[in-house]
């Protein structure tokens, strides 16, 4: 009985923040392999969705050859990998956070770079949702309007809770 109450609580989180406006994309970068050479980048980029800040790339790669950096422009025009701003390699299944909006490049080093393995992507801003403002109000206590992520980090909390809760009575 318990356990499902512990089950139901963490549903009514979850709808919670699935419906709370934003949510984040996770893109896989290239072909169906992956992070590969001789794949055309630029031509996968163009016909993409839009990418906003908060989403995130895959990039699935065998390790052992191929690696992922993010690099300035001129470094992804020249295929230079020294100087990379970060190195995303980890295991071969990495992620990269889109954190901001502005232009990312990627490249793979080891001459690989020259056989087409570079990205170049585009991240915007999220677009605001087109609600209508509410009507002006003269009472002072109205609801004050709260910022998108309230409603993520109040749920967090509330998960927390109900594991704390459900440690101690377990």
């Amino acid at each position: 009985m318990k356990l499902m109450v512990m089950a139901g609580a963490v549903v009514v989180i979850l709808i919670i923040m699935a419906g709370s406006g934003e949510s984040s994309v996770l893109e896989k970068v290239g072909s169906r392999k992956g992070w590969i050479p001789n794949f055309n980048y630029t031509q996968w980029s163009s016909t993409q969705h839009h990418l906003y800040v908060g989403d995130w790339l895959l990039f699935v790669f065998d390790k052992r050859y191929y690696n992922v950096l993010e690099v300035n422009k001129t470094s992804y025009d020249g295929c230079e990998e020294k100087g990379f701003a970060r190195n995303i390699t980890k295991g071969g299944r990495d992620v990269v956070e889109l954190t901001e909006a502005r232009p990312y490049y990627f490249i793979s080093g080891g001459g690989y770079c020259w056989g087409g393995m570079k990205v170049a992507v585009n991240v915007e801003a999220r677009p605001v949702s087109l609600a209508p403002a509410p009507a002006p109000s003269s009472h002072a206590n109205d609801a004050v309007a709260l910022p998108a992520n309230y409603y993520h980090v109040a749920c967090a909390s509330i998960c927390f809770m109900i594991i704390i809760l459900y440690i101690i009575v377990v």
